[in-house]
């Protein structure tokens, strides 16, 4: 399977909305790329592009080596499965599967061989001779993953091609096709706006904000080392907790962090270079733990609501120097007798620790040097 080459990609429509903005993008030879981003942030824009559906304003699109920016969508070797299943309900599974090769005028036989083939590796051979309208909505989606295999493209891009199932059989589906890119050994792109979805499947993640890429990389790089305040809190479920801050070092070089009104705290961040740049600090909800009052790194807030989950349990919290609400994730099912209005006191992991300057950026991270 061959690479994909961004260079510059741009889209501006008629009347000047830029929607993408020089978008620049390696997809590597056999690579599970996600393209994710908070809704209208240019990542179905992008997708569109490389599918041809879109009409490329500037920039170039490599496909395997070879200029497709202009090349029709039927010549660039890419299959598209849309977040719609777009299935004809009058014909059979394997009838739907095999139009495409039959509007290219293949024979019989070798439609029946691609149906076949691709029948078995997503285990529908049992279905073929049944109409849309007798399967489940995971079946139907499978079904539409086929009618692109059996087309046997160099590139395969899905776009949010699990919005319309519910919460089990996007789980299902999820693992079904990371078995499928394992077995087809296939050049994805994958547009989601679900962080589940980009976390588990991607071999590498695009993160997409007002119509450019803020970070690419391994989905525990952009977890642990995000690049800015905005990547921290699109990934991560509560998400993280950030808060105005400043930061000084002390004679024995160590470095701590104070909350205005809340109370402070040493971190471990060797590498930072000038505390006087720190202007927000990021701590993830399982990086906080309860303690007492009695621990000089205590910052005592309320709660707010306890969620009690089965595998984990979430404390929000809140305190009148912040303005947004606090969270806190302990893992199992914690009886805790907490009710709203309670002070708890609780205290960051001192190596998990983020720390952002005034413009958003990160300056360095305890998780950062793990990392790296």
């Amino acid at each position: 399977m061959p690479e994909v080459l961004l260079q510059s990609l741009t889209k501006v429509y008629p009347g000047g909305t830029q929607a993408v903005r020089g978008v620049d993008l390696e997809v590597r030879d056999g690579e599970f790329m996600v393209l994710v981003g908070p809704s209208g942030c240019g990542k179905t824009t992008t997708l569109r592009m490389v599918a041809g559906l879109e009409e490329i304003s500037s920039g170039r699109l490599l496909i395997g080596g070879r200029d497709v920016t202009d090349t029709p969508p039927a010549k660039r070797g890419v299959a598209m499965v849309f977040q719609s299943y777009a299935l004809y309900p009058h014909m059979t599974i394997a009838e739907n599967m095999g139009f495409a090769l039959k509007m290219a005028g293949k024979s019989q036989a070798e439609i029946r061989e691609s149906v076949g083939r691709a029948a078995e590796i997503l285990q529908l051979n049992d279905l073929l001779a049944r109409k849309p309208k007798e399967l489940s909505g995971g079946q139907r989606q499978r079904v539409a993953i086929g009618r692109a295999i059996v087309r046997k493209p160099d590139v395969f891009l899905f776009d949010e091609p699990l919005s319309n199932l519910d919460a089990s059989l996007r789980t299902q589906m999820r693992v079904e096709l990371s078995r499928l890119h394992k077995e087809l050994g296939a050049t994805i792109l994958y547009v989601t706006h679900d962080q589940v979805e980009a976390m588990t499947l991607g071999n590498r993640i695009a993160l997409f904000n007002a119509g450019k890429i803020e970070q690419v990389g391994r989905p525990l790089e952009l977890y642990g080392r995000p690049a800015n305040r905005f990547v921290a809190s699109f990934l991560g479920s509560p998400t993280i907790n950030q808060l105005a801050a400043r930061a000084r070092r002390d004679l024995a070089g160590r470095i701590e962090i104070e909350l205005p009104g809340l109370g402070r705290f040493p971190i471990e961040a060797s590498q930072l270079a000038d505390p006087a740049a720190v202007a927000w600090v990021g701590v993830r909800p399982e990086h906080l733990s309860l303690t007492d009052q009695t621990d000089p790194s205590a910052l005592a807030v309320q709660v707010e609501m306890v969620e009690r989950l089965g595998d984990a349990t979430i404390i929000y919290m809140r305190h009148d120097t912040v303005p947004a609400t606090l969270a806190l994730k302990l893992a199992g099912a914690l009886d805790l007798p907490l009710r709203p209005g309670d002070w708890i006191h609780v205290r960051p992991a001192p190596s998990h620790v983020l720390l952002f300057a005034a413009d958003g950026r990160l300056c360095t991270s305890g998780t950062a040097e793990r990392a790296a």
